[in-house]
């Protein structure tokens, strides 16, 4: 099998496994979920993931209690039979099955949903393009739920017009893609948006923001426009699927290419860390 599920314990062919159909994330999408990047069987950056799924049913009230240690052997059991080479690993907690109704059931137990499927990581060169979409999803950005169909359409609009993601901005303010985090270079500084309620956290973010502290790269956190976005020495496209990658175009409009050595050493930081984690070279 190369897209393997798992269902509250139970393995199986991703595509034939089922689902309670009463289950809550059918009916409102009411759960959270986590992806993580998959090497040769070795997980990339999971305990910082399995941060923010915890940290996501909180906010949602999921009661999941099922142990981190729990969780991680169930993780290890999939990963055992997972194909060797570039996967992603699917998390996913859910509400619970119950009859439908939109408050939250009193007795429901939550659903631990799994996958690894293969991914292809995209090139460290890759050259990416952004569309610029007005960003109307919920304020409830920062937490990692299942309802993303303003994500979705917003994707499907940037791919129709032949970019690779979405640029989600709320007026002049720049917030994210629809996938992934938005970074920019200007003048030798990386410069991140703040987190708060418009924005997800961002794993491979947070990986990079402290590989530039750590090695003596300004970090600036603040809000900027698409105009100073428009204007950046670099622009960087990140996630987990993605890594880090490069904007050149935004709108039709060439943009960036100012300051390669700092993004490519960057990316570098990046690299080495992920084979410090995974023993993988990309």
């Amino acid at each position: 099998m190369e897209r393997i599920g798992y269902f509250n314990g139970q393995i199986g062919d991703l595509d034939t496994m089922q689902i309670p159909l009463c289950d809550r994330s059918v009916f409102y999408g009411d759960a959270v979920y986590d992806a993580v990047l998959v090497l040769d069987r070795k997980t990339f950056a999971l305990d910082l993931h399995l941060d923010r799924l915890y940290r996501s049913c909180a906010m949602t009230e999921i009661r999941f209690e099922m142990p981190r240690e729990a969780l991680e052997a169930e993780i290890a059991r999939l990963l055992e039979i997972t194909p060797m080479g570039q996967a992603m690993l699917y998390i996913q907690v859910t509400r619970g099955a119950a009859p439908r109704k939109h408050e939250f059931p009193a007795n429901a137990q939550p659903n631990l949903i799994m996958y690894t499927a293969p991914i292809k990581v995209p090139p460290k060169d890759k050259r990416a393009s952004l569309a610029s979409i007005e960003d109307l999803r919920f304020q409830y950005c920062n937490i990692k739920t299942t309802n993303l169909m303003p994500n979705v359409f917003a994707a499907q609009k940037a791919t129709s017009q032949g970019a690779t993601e979405a640029l989600f901005h709320r007026g002049e303010r720049v917030t994210e893609a629809a996938h992934s985090s938005i970074l920019m270079l200007k003048d030798g500084a990386l410069v991140v948006p703040p987190l708060d309620e418009l924005i997800l956290p961002g794993i491979t973010r947070a990986i990079a923001v402290k590989l530039c502290e750590d090695n003596g790269i300004p970090v600036i956190t603040r809000v900027f426009t698409v105009e100073e976005l428009m204007a950046a020495d670099e622009i960087i496209l990140c996630s987990t699927t993605k890594n880090l990658i490069y904007v050149f175009e935004i709108d039709g409009k060439a943009v960036a290419g100012k300051d390669r050595p700092l993004a490519e050493r960057i990316q570098k930081l990046f690299l080495e860390e992920l084979y410090r984690q995974t023993g993988v070279r990309l």
